[in-house]
């Protein structure tokens, strides 16, 4: 979560349309974030299936758009200005948290041997 919220902390600081006060609303935002993605993502992952399979997984970009807004509206001191800036927010922490998670389990199994 602690990563989570420092890569959405440092986005904020360098995408015009994101806008986070305080270190303090990033945790926030990856606490509910992490409980929205636990409750309500699969839902909609199932609800939008058809969706999803026509746009060959594609949609699913949308549904994390989705979560990341949502997660914003409920905490102060967190603001996206409008649904593309959520997308892109969206798609670069997405990338940047799963890259250093891949990072993470690599070294984790060159230690064990």
């Amino acid at each position: 979560m602690l990563v989570i919220a420092a890569i959405a902390y440092i986005l904020s600081q360098v995408m015009p349309g994101i806008q986070i006060r305080s270190y303090g609303s990033a945790i926030w935002f990856a606490i509910v974030l992490g409980i929205l993605n636990v409750l309500l993502r699969p839902l909609l992952i199932i609800l939008t299936l058809p969706l999803t399979i026509f746009t060959l997984g594609l949609f699913l970009l949308v549904i994390n758009t989705l979560m990341v807004m949502l997660a914003g509206e409920w905490i102060s001191g967190f603001k996206i200005d409008n649904f593309g800036w959520g997308f892109l927010f969206s798609l670069l922490l997405t990338i940047i948290t799963s890259t250093l998670f891949r990072e993470e389990d690599r070294q984790r199994k060159e230690r064990r041997g």
